[in-house]
């Protein structure tokens, strides 16, 4: 028998697996935002919360976490998921949707933050790569925050959501170089750059500091650019047609696999070159952005996600001290207020730069004035290659902690600033913005057309000849593939799946149109519609009467069989063969189609 436990970690395991039973249902009904419950979770039951007392008591051990190593692999896999799902949002439709504000106002925000923060840093006595680390890391804004709050104050498909929303994506497009940034500083020794500019050696005219952090720079750089090189490589020859085979099995357990095969390999693989294995994940979402997968891995992966981003911050967490808090009673606070104020000032500058007014551009400045959750992937990464010290570390991780706890506080507060510049101006509420692609919840009056084959081709083009948005699913990979290709909104996955309507927005929808092929693939995704989207019109296509009613019984607004129309066309044309006028001719086909309809209407076949 093995001496040693059959699984390691196995009650850390189940005490996660409780804690997130209770917790996500508990979060979703106060809609406290989940990323702030885990964070404030894991202080309570890590080591510096009741594990502090799990020696003394050790029946608190049973509810804590005193070893938070113990949760450290699982965490990490938290990471990779959180950056890979952000890779899959950044499409290059969207981006392009959006370019004004993503790479004008965002550019601009991260740049003057960065350097703003940054010097501040370095003003305070850090080294100047620290200064820099730092500078670009509190940037960046908490994505998971500021958009839980933006949905839930409904202000998505506003100019100040679209804004708002926009520098969130240039922000996680500066994921790439922030994380290659952390390796340049990282090769940087300290030794190496302050012995840049001593003499001597026999380098000729460079010092031996300059020529070795020169060396350093220049194998950061190659490497990084092998990466890039690779994954774009990866990307257009390898990844879409693996995917497009595995797809064609139609194997959800096949399709699972190769999607976790893709964010672990392509970290994995980041890895191997000495870079971030989270860049690795990013770079995998951001290739599969522009396949016609990407809505299908987006629900495959959403359930590993959630639990895992969960013990990732719950890991957050636990290596908070509050007692910190106690050792630096006036620097937390003051810093805390000191991002938000840089970083507010900076956000109203830019929104108000482009055309908000001033109440609307405080708002966005305040909503996004905290730090995000990205800075404590880089701040671990920093302090595992030697980057920042234990103490600084600490330090920072407390600011952007307690500046995610401060969001609600200060969005209501830029709330209440815009609602007074309105009352002083005598404004009307702020009028929708044309945010069409930008964010959930922002492509109401599309119609989503389930099945592209020849049926539900005729009905895109004939929605496109009215300037009528629509996006389709298909479940046949090759067919969705060959259109995905022309540029078409067409995306593989199964209509059937609920999750997959939330990302299609068919709650949100005109209308949704059924053409698939399989009757019972178009019944189970007629009663998932359904449910999902009750106050959706459903219009679907039957191969017979038979099929019509049951489509009927399962929630369809109106069906029309395809026997019934090829048997109309064709009766048709045998009584103009006979002689029968044209007006004759129209009204017995139209006779009949009531009649039959009227049947199907009614719950029965004739």
């Amino acid at each position: 028998m093995p001496d040693h436990a059959p699984l390691g970690y196995l009650r850390e395991t189940l005490l996660f697996l409780a804690l997130a039973g209770i917790l996500i249902p508990l979060l979703q009904r106060w809609r406290v935002n989940q990323t702030l419950g885990f964070i404030a979770t894991g202080v309570v039951v890590g080591p510096h919360g009741l594990g502090r007392f799990a020696a003394k008591l050790p029946a608190l051990g049973l509810l804590s976490f005193p070893h938070p190593e113990a949760v450290g692999a699982l965490a990490e896999l938290g990471v990779l998921f959180l950056m890979f799902m952000i890779g899959l949002e950044l499409s290059a439709e969207r981006l392009w949707s959006l370019r004004r504000w993503v790479f004008g106002g965002g550019i601009a925000q991260v740049v003057a933050s960065a350097a703003a923060i940054g010097g501040l840093a370095w003003l305070f006595g850090n080294p100047p790569r620290v200064a820099l680390l730092l500078g670009c890391t509190l940037a960046l804004s908490s994505t998971a925050v500021v958009m839980q709050s933006m949905t839930e104050r409904r202000t998505l498909a506003t100019p100040l959501g679209q804004a708002g929303f926009s520098i969130l994506m240039l922000q996680d497009l500066a994921v790439v170089p922030l994380l290659i940034l952390v390796g340049v500083l990282a090769d940087l020794a300290p030794g190496a750059v302050q012995a840049i500019a001593a003499p001597g050696g026999d380098a000729g005219w460079l010092s031996p500091g300059l020529a070795a952090a020169l060396d350093s720079l220049g194998m950061a750089l190659l490497r990084s650019t092998l990466a890039l090189a690779l994954f774009a490589l990866l990307g257009r020859r390898v990844l879409r047609p693996v995917f497009r085979s595995f797809a064609q099995q139609r194997s959800p357990d096949a399709f699972m696999a190769l999607t976790l095969l893709c964010t672990l390999g392509s970290a994995a693989l980041t890895g191997a070159l000495g870079l971030s294995l989270a860049l690795g994940a990013f770079l995998a979402g951001l290739l599969l952005a522009e396949t016609e997968f990407r809505h299908e891995v987006e629900v495959t992966v959403e359930p590993f996600r959630g639990l895992l981003m969960g013990l990732f911050f719950m890991s957050v967490g636990m290596g908070i001290d509050p007692l910190a808090l106690l050792r630096d009673p006036l620097w937390l606070p003051l810093s805390v207020l000191g991002l938000f104020a840089i970083k507010a000032v900076v956000v109203a500058l830019v929104l108000r730069a482009g055309g908000l007014d001033w109440g609307r551009a405080a708002e966005g400045g305040l909503l996004l004035g905290q730090g995000g959750e990205f800075a404590f992937i880089v701040i671990g990464d920093a302090l595992a290659r030697g980057l920042l010290d234990e103490k600084l570390s600490q330090f920072m991780l407390l600011v952007v902690s307690l500046s995610l706890f401060a969001t609600p506080f200060a969005a209501r507060l830029g709330e209440r600033l815009a609602r007074l510049w309105d009352a002083r101006r005598g404004a009307a509420d702020e009028p929708a913005g044309n945010v069409d692609g930008a964010a959930p919840g922002a492509m109401a009056g599309h119609v989503v057309i389930a099945g592209y084959g020849r049926i539900g081709q005729l009905v895109a083009r004939m929605l496109a000849g009215r300037e009528v948005p629509w996006i389709a699913v298909e479940s046949d990979a090759r067919r969705a593939a060959t259109h995905h290709a022309e540029g078409l909104p067409v995306y593989y996955g199964n209509a059937a799946r609920a999750e997959l309507l939330g990302k299609l927005d068919a709650a949100h929808a005109t209308a949704i149109v059924v053409t698939m092929d399989q009757p019972a693939a178009a019944l189970h995704a007629v009663r998932a519609m359904r449910a999902a989207c009750p106050h959706v019109p459903i219009y679907a296509r039957s191969h017979d009467a038979a099929h019509a009613v049951e489509l009927r019984r399962a929630g369809a607004t109106a069906v029309v069989p395809e026997a019934l129309e090829a048997g109309l066309q064709i009766a048709a044309r045998v009584l103009d063969t006979l002689g029968v006028g044209e007006v004759e001719t129209a009204r017995l086909v139209e006779v009949e189609r009531e009649r039959e309809m009227g049947a199907i209407q009614a719950g029965r076949s004739s």
